[in-house]
């Protein structure tokens, strides 16, 4: 019996790998894994990208160590970890990146229109944002999550074209959005 739980619930939730796919990546391709914790998606994402750029940007140092470490075990070079408040300004440059990833970030800031536009900010034209997040319904996880119709409403406002959306497990959606 106990095998079976742990089996459904494993299969209810999903590699980070298999979800970059939907991205459309070039192995030279520069973007950022803002909100990036300690690295579970930044270092798959790093290795779709070899001849590129992952700039790692997260607020807090902790998170930043804990990847700083990751990527010395695995020795990963091409990942540029670095604290940044993404609701108000990374220091990257306009027109910079290929793509932005939102993984299990949005739910948490107050201004998600703020990092959307970050985002749109840092993306060169036709550049992409990966978003996933906790679905709506999902019985557990955090109390406050945002719907997908919000995200899109918000991106629809700032410009952005939704290219594709998805489901991510049994618990996240995904959403690929268009500069």
């Amino acid at each position: 019996m106990f095998v079976a739980i742990y089996f459904k619930m494993e299969k209810d939730f999903f590699d980070p790998r298999e979800v970059l796919l939907h991205l459309d990546l070039k192995d030279d391709f520069i973007g950022a894994d803002f909100g990036c914790g300690s690295g579970s998606w930044t270092i798959p994402l790093a290795k779709l990208v070899p001849k590129g750029k992952v700039f790692a940007i997260d607020l807090l140092p902790e998170p930043i160590s804990v990847l700083r470490s990751k990527m010395k075990d695995e020795k990963i070079e091409n990942i540029e970890p670095k604290i940044a408040d993404v609701e108000e300004n990374t220091f990257l440059p306009s027109e910079y990146l290929d793509f932005v990833l939102m993984t299990n970030l949005l739910f948490q800031v107050e201004d998600k229109r703020g990092v959307l536009l970050e985002a749109k900010r840092v993306l060169r034209k036709n550049g992409q944002v990966l978003i996933v997040d906790w679905k709506k319904e999902c019985p557990f996880g955090p109390v406050e999550k945002v719907s997908k119709e919000k995200i899109k409403e918000i991106a629809l406002d700032l410009g952005f074209k939704i290219k594709k959306e998805f489901d991510v497990g049994s618990y996240h959606f995904g959403m690929i959005l268009v500069k």
